[in-house]
């Protein structure tokens, strides 16, 4: 639905107090936000008969979303079996670079494997066309698409349950509200049931999108064409000066993504500056050969959450209620893989199946609610966040972003660089670079165990 249509309709004719629940209601669930987690919610409601309204402020879905990334996509051919072959995504991820950086020298785990392609792992891709595309998944199963919607305010019935949304002075009402609004979601705070997260579980994403002939994005990366290769590179060390976070590099079809994360409470600490080490990233001596050329085609920054594990394991639900996607802080970062996309997409299809359930016992009290966290803790996507829940604590190392990368340089220079010196056994090079590193052998043996734990 376009903007204009929204005149004169439901926006316009709703017009109980907020503290009135109407005897009927103007939909069964109302999503607010329409990225990957509130269009999959919605297809799934729609898909089982429930009249659902999808709320988006952007005058389009995807219109205010700069970012992308790498979706591990296997639950959404679950979901849309025709996901690989009609959405736009860019290319199939099929080369893994984990790379440590230094400042004038990097060290790479490089890993490129067909089997990451038969069957598709994961595909890059540019959100402002992926919701676009979502979202006309959803329209086309029967959701209602209302962008250009700001919604403000959560609408409570006299015992405090949730019944709808505001937006300025209108008001749209419905048995359920899924929130899909995103990091720091303003519909959790209202609820009552989120503060605002700590800057420590945060981080600021500073992305470029820069335009290369395709062609010269499969030779600089080493791609196949014709199987529509694509190649993600996680950085850390150099690439942060020092911040926890890092530095990634991943290709489109005919561009690539560049940028940095930065975890919020460091980067404060450190008094530097986002955008500043963002460029420096980017003209890195082992960065800046694969933009070389390129064009910009966008460059812009989001919020993005650093430590998923702790942020979902708090309240899910209010009554009439329920948090999905990165409103509810589904983010897994590993130390090698990034997910949030595919996180997003099983909550909201475990969210759907919740308020299919409710709407059929015309029970959305939090007590018949809490089924979705129950799901959410039964589900792989619930076991991973266990598995995966001391990394942030790992990643806080300050260690891994320059002592460590520099230790790795010197033990690999001292293997190639062949002069008239005699040549050491490998524990001895080992042992001379721990020490010019200066990482005591304490916190060596700590940092191991600690990885050990997380990983």
């Amino acid at each position: 639905m376009r903007p204009e249509e929204t005149e004169g309709s439901i926006l316009n004719t709703v017009s109980a107090s907020d503290t009135a629940k109407p005897s009927a209601v103007d939909f069964d669930v109302i999503i607010v936000g329409a990225g990957v987690a509130g269009c999959v919610a919605a297809i799934e409601l729609a898909r089982a008969g429930k009249d659902v309204a999808v709320i988006e402020r952007g005058v389009q879905p995807g219109a205010k979303n700069l970012s992308g990334g790498i979706f591990y996509s296997r639950i959404m051919e679950e979901i849309l079996p025709n996901f690989l072959s009609e959405a736009p995504v860019e290319r199939k991820i099929t080369r893994n670079v984990l790379s440590f950086l230094n400042e004038n020298s990097h060290v790479n785990i490089d890993y490129w494997d067909r089997r990451l392609a038969s069957p598709v792992n994961a595909v890059s891709v540019l959100r402002g066309k992926l919701d676009l595309w979502l979202s006309e998944q959803a329209e086309e199963a029967g959701a209602m698409i209302m962008p250009g919607v700001m919604a403000d305010r959560l609408l409570r019935g006299e015992n405090g349950n949730i019944f709808g949304i505001g937006a300025g002075d209108e008001q749209i009402t419905a048995h359920l509200v899924l929130a899909a609004d995103g990091v720091n979601s303003f519909l959790a705070r209202d609820a009552g049931i989120r503060k605002k997260a700590p800057n420590k579980q945060l981080a600021v994403g500073i992305k470029t999108v820069i335009a290369l002939p395709r062609n010269t994005i499969e030779q600089r990366f080493g791609l196949n064409r014709d199987e529509n290769d694509g190649c993600a590179f996680a950085m850390v060390g150099d690439a942060t000066q020092g911040v926890a976070g890092g530095g990634f590099l991943y290709t489109n079809t005919d561009s690539v993504s560049a940028g940095v994360v930065l975890r919020l409470d460091d980067l404060q600490r450190s008094g530097l500056s986002a955008a500043g080490i963002h460029d420096r990233f980017l003209a890195h001596p082992a960065v800046a050969p694969y933009l070389a050329d390129g064009k910009v085609l966008e460059y812009g920054c989001h919020l993005t959450i650093e430590d998923g594990p702790a942020l979902s394991r708090q309240p899910l639900t209010a009554p009439g209620l329920m948090l999905i996607g990165d409103a509810a802080g589904f983010t897994l970062n590993t130390g090698m893989t990034i997910r949030g996309m595919d996180l997003a997409a099983e909550s909201a299809r475990l969210a759907a199946r919740t308020a299919v359930e409710a709407l059929a016992a015309e029970d959305f009290s939090e007590e018949f609610l809490s089924s979705y966290p129950q799901k959410i803790n039964a589900s792989p996507m619930g076991k991973d966040l266990r598995l995966y829940s001391r990394t942030p604590a790992f990643l806080d190392s300050p260690r891994l972003y320059g002592k460590y990368g520099n230790m790795a340089a010197d033990i690999f220079y001292e293997l190639y660089n062949i002069d008239l010196r005699p040549r050491k056994k490998l524990s001895k090079i080992v042992m001379r670079a721990l020490r010019r590193s200066g990482i005591g052998i304490t916190e060596g043996i700590r940092d191991a165990y600690n990885a050990l734990r997380a990983l």
